[in-house]
Formats: structure tokens, C-alpha cells, sequence
């Protein structure tokens, strides 16, 4: 259980939100206010107050700089986005959850067989969702977007972007010191701190040695989350002219040896993969590779309800690099499989909350399947709407990004834009696999629609500029002349 600490901590974020704006500018108090409440405050942990989502150490932060940055910007505060595109997924995000809660209203009864008759009183069921869940839900979707929409209207600037790599960057140096401690330790700190090891001690141990966590949910999510530092560094150190490239390149080197001992297979070959390409790749070329991450993390969960993914290829080529990891990825596919036919059952709005997605032991009520994916536990809950509405938010960005980068035509391509929209693609990747969906992303999301809507109206006034010498010039030519 958290203890006494756990909640101040909770209570007392709102006046460290306030405390950094008052010391800082605008974009970068949103930015530090955000990562550190994601960084710092304990997981698990949360005010669960009647008619509302739980207050924890995302949704608390995400309100807190939402109504201070009413308070300072008033009538100029602008979440809409411009994209059409972005309003109908943002619309479907958000009001999505309401036809999800009214058509799962049913309690979910688990029956005990006795012979080949059930006994007429089941062992026990799960609650249908009522008009309480309907304010809760829809609260929850709505606290959810908001370092999207934050991130958008504030951080879509080529220099903004760049604020948020370095705050990445800055923060997972700061973070490796606790991180270091756990790995020579073992994962205690959140024990030492709020009270409670947030998660099963078997997750940190891998190869003799210990995986950090620190204050987050997973040791996964510390892991993705020192590979979006590890490439924010390096497109800091390519883009850097003066002496910091040097800093840059330390830093580099230092986080690389981090993610290394984060003892994370795929994140280490996220970090190996990729460091390459934001070195010596164009901003095009980047961007293409995350608009191909996108596209296959969008695509997936089709491919895998049809069966067109090659689970037993898959599996046996991990075997060869890793046998104990192709155990963990045969296990998640099982999973996936189960979760998929319990999907199939409600397939377009889903099951909605209270676990009535996973499946239980229909004696005892112990679940069975532990959901690791973000898109199963997202198709599961809000079906193919909610699925579509969240991964097609996540993405829109790249893709914008990616047709405004072929229409460039000599417009510059901020190399931080090109970084983030990267990071952002593998984080999507990678969610295929793990649930580790933060604030980061959702402000790397925010940022890169931001971005891209500021270029497509930059290029359509250019355009408009070019064209009006042409169209003075030809009206210039049909004047007709005097002939004396």
C-alpha cells in the first residue's frame, strides 16, 4: 500500500506546477511539469473520487498545467486542432467512450458447471457499467488527450521541439542516477520513498542482474524511455555547431551504456538501429522510416485478427537469438490470441472497464490472461473505434509530417521535428508489446501535429505568394496597346 508520502506527493504536484511556471517561460514550465510528474510521482497510487477518473501521477499533472495554462493564456488557448483529420479522431477519442459504456450496461456472469448443467446461481460476476461510468469515461478519455493538445497549441515550434528533446535528454541523465542505484541494489527506491514495489520483483531480474524501475509502471518503460533520450541526444549532437556537440556526444555514449544495462532486448535494438539513421540520415529519410513505423503499428492488429502475421516464423527466429525471450514473446502472442476472441465478441465498441475485456477463471475470478500490448488492451476496452480514434491520433503526425516533407520542395525540415516524429514511431512500435503509453508521447504526438500543420500553412502561403507575380504578369500582358 502507498504510503502517507505517496499522496502528498499527488496533493502537493499542482503547487510544483505553479512554482515552475512562475520561475520559467510558458513552453517550458509545460514541458517539466509534465515529464517530472511522470518521472517523479508514484505509480499505482491515486485519488479515486466518485463520477470521476483516478487522479494519479498522469491525469494530476495533465489537469494542473491545463487550468494554469488557462489561467495565463485565457481566450488565446487553442486545443482545436486545424486538420480535419485530427478533429473527427480527436471527436471519436473523446465521445467514443460513451457508446462503449451504454452498450455494456450487462454484468458479465461467470457460471460454475456441476456435470453438464450450470448451477443456476453463478459463482460470481462482473458489474455492468452504468450512467456513473459514462462521466468517468468520457474524464478520463478527455484528462488523457490533454498534453497532446498542450503540446500542439504550445511546443510546435522548431525551437520548442528542440526544448522538449533537451528536457528529455536532461531528465533521463538526472533519472540514470536512481536507475544505476537500482541496478547495483536492485529495484527499491519506490519501496524506500512511497512505501510498495509497484510490480512483481521477478520482472527486474534478467541475466544475473536487475532491471531498473525507479517511479514508473514497468522496467520496460524505463527502458523506451532512455531510447527516445538516447535519439533526442543524437539529433541534438548532429544538429549542434558549437562547443555542446561535444556534450551531446558524451551524453550519447553515457545513455547508450544505460539503455545497455536496462537489460531490454528490443530497446537496445531500437537504440542500435536507430542512432544510425538520425546520424547519417536526411530529414526526409527519417521521416519515411517513421511513417513505415506507423503504418505497422496501425496495420497490425488487422494483419493479426486475419491470421497474416507469422507468429511460429517470428517465434522461431527469437528462439535462435534468445530462447528465454522467445518463451516471454511466445506467452505474450497466447495472450493476444485469447484477448483477441474475447474482442471479437464486441468487436466495435469493445467491453469498456472493470476487466470485463480479460479473461477470468470462472470459479475463482482470477484472471487468467495479463494484457501487455497497448492496442489489445485499447481494442479490448473501446473496440475498433477507440483503437482507430488513439493509435490514428498517435499517427496522424507522422503521416501529415511525411506528405508535407514530399511537398516541401526546398522548405527547411527541422531536423527536431524529423527526431521527435521518430521516437514517436518506435514508441508506437513498441506499444505493440507494451502498454508504456505516457505523457512523452502524447506531448511528441501534440508537438509533431503542431508542427506539421504550421509547415502545410507556410507552404500554401508561399505558394499563394509565387503565384501572384504569375498572375500580375499574365494581366499585364493581355492590357492591349494604343496604336496611334
Amino acid at each position: 500500500m502507498p504510503n502517507g508520502i505517496a499522496y502528498l506527493a499527488l496533493l502537493l504536484w499542482p503547487l510544483v506546477c505553479l512554482v515552475l511556471f512562475r520561475s520559467m517561460k510558458l513552453e517550458r514550465a509545460v514541458i517539466w511539469s509534465l515529464i517530472g510528474g511522470y518521472l517523479l510521482l508514484p505509480p499505482v497510487a491515486s485519488f479515486d473520487l466518485p463520477l470521476v477518473p483516478p487522479l494519479d501521477k498522469s491525469s494530476i499533472p495533465s489537469v494542473s498545467v491545463f487550468l494554469i495554462c488557462l489561467v495565463f493564456l485565457g481566450r488565446n488557448m487553442s486545443v482545436w486542432p486545424h486538420s480535419k483529420l485530427a478533429r473527427l479522431l480527436l471527436a471519436g477519442f473523446v465521445i467514443g467512450s460513451v457508446p462503449t459504456v451504454l452498450a455494456n450496461s450487462d454484468a458479465v456472469v461467470f457460471e460454475v458447471f456441476a456435470n453438464s448443467d450450470p448451477i443456476s446461481f453463478p459463482a460470481w460476476s462482473l458489474p455492468g457499467l452504468g450512467l456513473r461510468d459514462v462521466a468517468s469515461a468520457f474524464g478520463g478519455q478527455v484528462i488523457a488527450i490533454l498534453p497532446f493538445l498542450l503540446a500542439r497549441h504550445l511546443l510546435a515550434t522548431e525551437d520548442n521541439i528542440r526544448e522538449l528533446l533537451l528536457a528529455i535528454v536532461i531528465a533521463a541523465l538526472v533519472y540514470s542516477v536512481p536507475a544505476l542505484i537500482e541496478i547495483r541494489l536492485s529495484p527499491q527506491i519506490n519501496t524506500w520513498v512511497y512505501g510498495f514495489f509497484q510490480h512483481e520483483f521477478v520482472q527486474t531480474m534478467r541475466s544475473g542482474g536487475f532491471r531498473p524501475i525507479v517511479f514508473l509502471e514497468h522496467p520496460l518503460w524505463l527502458a523506451i524511455f532512455v531510447v527516445a533520450a538516447l535519439l533526442s541526444a543524437t539529433a541534438l549532437m548532429k544538429a549542434s555547431v558549437d562547443e555542446r556537440r561535444v556534450r551531446f556526444v558524451l551524453a550519447m555514449i553515457y545513455l547508450a551504456g544505460l539503455l545497455y544495462l536496462c537489460k531490454s532486448l528490443a530497446s537496445f535494438a531500437y537504440g542500435v538501429c536507430l542512432v544510425p539513421v538520425v546520424l547519417f540520415a536526411g530529414m526526409r529519410l527519417q521521416i519515411k522510416i517513421a511513417v513505415a513505423f506507423a503504418l505497422a503499428a496501425v496495420i497490425y492488429p488487422l494483419l493479426r485478427g486475419v491470421g497474416w502475421v507469422p507468429v511460429e516464423d517470428i517465434l522461431e527466429w527469437a528462439n535462435s537469438v534468445n530462447p528465454a525471450r522467445a518463451a516471454s514473446l511466445a506467452y505474450r502472442f497466447e495472450t493476444e490470441t485469447l484477448l483477441l476472441e474475447r474482442a471479437s465478441e464486441r468487436p466495435w465498441v469493445g467491453w469498456g472497464g472493470w476487466g470485463r475485456n480479460l479473461i477470468h477463471d470462472s470459479e475463482t475470478g482470477e484472471l487468467l490472461t495479463i494484457p501487455d500490448g497497448r492496442w489489445i488492451i485499447v481494442f479490448g476496452t473501446y473496440g475498433w473505434l477507440g483503437y482507430v480514434c488513439e493509435f490514428g491520433l498517435l499517427s496522424l503526425p507522422i503521416f501529415l509530417l511525411g506528405r508535407a516533407a514530399l511537398n516541401a520542395s526546398g522548405h527547411h525540415i527541422s531536423p527536431y521535428a524529423a527526431a521527435a516524429v521518430l521516437i514517436l514511431g518506435i514508441n508506437m512500435v513498441d506499444m505493440l508489446l507494451n502498454a508504456a503509453l505516457t505523457p512523452i508521447t502524447w506531448m511528441l504526438a501534440g508537438a509533431g501535429l503542431g508542427y506539421a500543420e504550421r509547415l502545410k500553412l507556410q507552404q500554401k502561403a508561399d505558394a499563394a505568394v509565387t503565384l501572384r507575380p504569375a498572375i500580375g504578369t499574365v494581366a499585364k500582358d493581355r492590357v492591349p496597346t494604343t496604336i496611334m
